[in-house]
């Protein structure tokens, strides 16, 4: 029968989960970076029209963000605003992309594609590591304090 542990842990599943969001992240940015305007094409799915988009900024944040959750994977509890920062940094491109990016190619499957599943899905998860992460820190802390 499996006992449920006194004290909060963090899974290294949890680990790996920040290492695939921040690998996941980087390679869409490092697609509106360096082919920005193919992407724009292919997310519009019109052909010929010419976007006035700033792929090439939305790729460069994407990269920090993505470098940002990447590192968090190394020491999350330790590191646990750098979790937060990537976070931050996940709703912020779903906004810009939203609010920047949408009323010039419109909604559509490709789109949508990008939105939920390269930005929203990715919030679930990162949530759920960043307050396993503060469980396990206060954990820690109150430990330390009672030693």
């Amino acid at each position: 029968m499996d006992q449920k542990p006194d004290f909060p842990i963090f899974p290294m599943h949890f680990r790996g989960l920040l290492l695939l969001a921040g690998m996941y992240t980087i390679a869409w940015s490092a697609f509106f970076k360096w082919f920005g305007e193919e992407l724009i094409a292919w997310l519009a799915i019109q052909p010929g029209q010419v976007f006035d988009v700033p792929a090439m900024w939305y790729g460069n944040l994407g990269l920090v963000v993505g470098l940002i959750i990447f590192v968090s994977a190394f020491y999350p509890v330790s590191w646990v605003y750098l979790i937060l920062a990537g976070l931050t940094g996940k709703i912020i491109l779903a906004i810009w992309f939203s609010l920047g990016f949408l009323p010039d190619l419109d909604w559509n499957k490709r789109t949508g594609f990008h939105l939920i599943f390269n930005e929203l899905l990715w919030l679930i998860p990162l949530i759920l590591i960043f307050l396993r992460a503060l469980q396990v820190r206060e954990y820690l802390r109150k430990e330390e304090a009672s030693s």
